[in-house]
């Protein structure tokens, strides 16, 4: 492996080569994530196969999806909010580790960063306060020169512009439902996010691959499951380079420039 390389593999899961490791982002990689099917193919086991890390971003379960991370192996570096740990540990998982935001850890030539994100970091959601429960979080990631901001789930807030200038933000656009609760960004917010951290160019994530059974044949579900990237696109237009990429696909990466 070399360089700096990208691959959206669906929902907010996103293989990331950079700084001599390949990073892997909330593993969602199966057919079913709990009551919700896979809309597209799941990405094939060679899309995911060496991962040296993964970054989790918080614990609902189509981010911390278990049977996605056996598929990875329990011996693979998995890093989790503090305060899940010892739950993932009592899962069987042997290398986890815990970052809270605002602390920074090094691999290799990578440099990882916990951010902050407004999102419920409750496993089972906001409203239950039994079973565990640790900060969303987002991740910055530089290496090779490179800074890349993922999110997580998030909406918006003021230290957003304290993260940039970045190269690539991996921003969420939508969800799997027909609406959004809080703690979310829709395109518009997206949008907004790609400026306040002043993202040469964003990747819009968590759309297109989970659905309710069922729902996804609407014709407002289906437009849900395509427009939210494009609508992102049309309102960051003139300020960031948005590199739409389907679930699945490499990511088209700018070409190298220098900033001013």
């Amino acid at each position: 492996m070399s360089g700096f390389n990208l691959r959206f593999l669906g929902h907010s899961t996103v293989r990331l080569e950079l700084g001599g490791r390949v990073v892997l982002t909330d593993p969602v990689l199966t057919a079913r994530v709990g009551g919700l099917i896979r809309v597209v193919p799941p990405p094939p086991p060679g899309s995911y196969a060496g991962a040296d890390l993964v970054l989790v971003s918080h614990l609902h379960g189509d981010h911390l999806h278990l049977p996605s991370l056996r598929l990875l192996g329990r011996g693979t570096r998995i890093v989790v909010p503090r305060g899940a740990g010892s739950w993932l540990t009592r899962k069987g998982f042997t290398r986890v580790e815990e970052i809270a935001p605002g602390e920074t850890f090094t691999d290799g030539g990578l440099t990882v960063t916990a951010t902050e994100a407004v999102h419920s970091g409750h496993r089972w959601g906001p409203r239950l306060t039994h079973g565990p429960q640790s900060p969303a979080l987002g991740h910055l990631l530089e290496g090779d020169g490179k800074r890349v901001y993922n999110a997580g789930d998030t909406d918006l807030f003021d230290g957003m512009r304290d993260l940039g200038p970045v190269d690539v933000a991996l921003l969420p656009v939508w969800g799997w439902g027909p609406n959004l609760g809080p703690g979310h960004l829709d395109p518009a917010r997206a949008a907004q996010a790609a400026a306040l951290v002043q993202a040469r160019a964003a990747v819009p994530v968590h759309w297109g691959t989970l659905a309710l059974p069922g729902v996804r044949r609407t014709a407002r579900m289906r437009r849900l499951l395509a427009d939210p990237p494009r609508v992102f696109a049309a309102e960051a237009k003139g300020q960031t380079e948005v590199l739409f990429t389907e679930p699945g696909a490499d990511v088209v990466l700018p070409a190298p420039t220098d900033r001013a």
